[in-house]
């Protein structure tokens, strides 16, 4: 069946999240190169063969990347513990495009179905055109209203293509705090969900195992 590639290249130096107070400023990249060259390996193998080995290094929150519940709540689950029946999953993609810069997207903007237990919603903003761009962090978000929508009506992940489920200027964070205290998911900097059909698809957002992390990486991708 055809498969959708809903994830941004995962890239030496890409554009990550950056967190700023009082002129601190962490910021989040990735790092990629090689540990062991084809030209160190040869003598190992007595130049009969080669390879390469490469490092990879990055904080979990960067690229296309899921949140387990520990990464709002310190004593939840971590991304190990979630169950594959969580990450693979019905899907509904909702149409919230054309959004502006900053934009407060609640139930009267969106057409959000009823019948979402259970599902993946993603929510095309069409923000994935501004990726690498100052105007992807200008990103528009959901309202509380579209929040306790998701909860009430039993969805089980939340995916945007956007850096950011919550805007920064909320620090309390309510949708991190409120779907992952109810247990869901969250999967962000999404790419391509205007390529997804208007009735449904399977929805993979696979990490990889990792102990103890709070979020992480992952390949997103629909089966339609």
């Amino acid at each position: 069946m055809p498969l959708i590639d809903l994830t941004h290249d995962f890239a030496d130096g890409m554009p990550g999240f950056s967190l700023k107070r009082d002129g601190e400023v962490k910021q989040f990249t990735a790092s990629i190169r090689p540990f062991v060259t084809h030209e160190a390996s040869a003598p190992f193998y007595d130049h009969k063969a080669s390879f390469e080995i490469t490092e990879v290094c990055f904080q979990t929150s960067i690229g296309t990347y899921i949140d387990a519940p520990r990464h709002r709540w310190k004593d939840r689950r971590d991304i190990a513990e979630l169950r594959l029946d969580e990450l693979i999953l019905p899907g509904i993609v909702v149409d919230a495009t054309p959004a502006e810069p900053g934009a407060r997207i609640g139930l009267e903007h969106i057409d959000l179905p009823e019948d979402i237990k259970g599902k993946a919603v993603l929510v095309q903003f069409g923000w994935d055109r501004h990726w690498g761009t100052e105007t992807y962090e200008q990103y528009p978000f959901l309202d509380r209203d579209v929040i306790d929508a998701l909860i009430a009506r039993g969805a089980s992940l939340l995916g945007v293509d956007t850096f950011n489920v919550d805007t920064r200027a909320d620090p309390a964070r309510p949708a991190h705090s409120l779907l992952l205290e109810h247990d869901i998911l969250i999967v962000e900097n999404l790419r391509d969900l205007h390529l997804l059909p208007n009735d449904g698809f399977r929805f993979f957002a696979i990490p990889i195992k990792a102990v103890g992390a709070a979020a992480m990486t992952v390949r997103a991708f629909a089966e339609v």
